[in-house]
């Protein structure tokens, strides 16, 4: 799934709860690394998602579990900037920073599922976005993309093909079909408390440090 486009220093970013990390998220993650021919995709675990409940986890345990899952594959890395910061996780504020530390050239990638870029207008500071970073679609089944209203409009906008996109630093939508593995972490989360084993599901890394936890495990 590697592509001809010329993006070997251009930066993939992730974003998410990562409670817990899991099989799906790595190989989305590296599928798309492989598919836009980034030179990295950073996973940023969020301290405070402004859109969903808080966690069921510390922000430690969610970072430690990143690293246990990341410790062999130096395509993927982690990245804490979120958890250092206190209040909400906004995506636009990472942006900025990012790009700060970056540069103005470096091509950045912010990778999101269609239901997460379907609710794109209610984020903050929405429509900064593409002022610092090209904006990923990643296409799923079950989350079509928007066709009405404000999220539908910046996509028939500002869509371009990615060999359009990789000359650019930042500023365009770019939509992309992986092969997703049907994990969630909301299902993992239960079939621990139910007493059951998420072996597999996740990296053994991170199912033995659960283990020895005792995280998501029913009180």
């Amino acid at each position: 799934m590697a592509t001809s486009v010329n993006n070997a220093h251009a930066v993939g970013l992730m974003g998410g709860t990562f409670d817990p990390i899991h099989i799906g998220h790595l190989r989305m993650a590296l599928e798309a690394r492989e598919a836009l021919g980034l030179a990295q995709v950073r996973l940023l675990p969020c301290h405070r998602p402004p859109h969903r409940d808080q966690p069921s986890v510390t922000s430690v345990e969610r970072a430690r579990m990143l690293q246990l899952a990341l410790q062999d594959c130096p395509e993927l890395v982690l990245d804490e900037r979120e958890l250092r910061r206190d209040g909400p996780s906004y995506t636009v504020e990472t942006l900025i920073e990012v790009r700060r530390e970056l540069g103005a050239d470096t091509p950045l990638y912010w990778l999101l599922g269609t239901d997460a870029f379907a609710g794109l207008d209610r984020w903050h500071r929405w429509r900064e976005l593409l002022d610092h970073a090209h904006l990923v679609v990643i296409e799923r089944p079950d989350a079509p993309l928007p066709t009405r209203g404000p999220v539908a409009d910046l996509l028939a906008e500002r869509r371009r093909p990615l060999a359009q996109a990789a000359t650019t630093p930042a500023g365009a939508i770019v939509t992309l079909r992986l092969r997703l593995l049907p994990i969630s972490a909301t299902e993992i989360r239960a079939q621990i408390a139910a007493g059951e084993s998420a072996r597999f599901l996740l990296p053994d890394p991170v199912w033995h440090y659960i283990e020895q936890n005792h995280l998501y495990a029913r009180a």
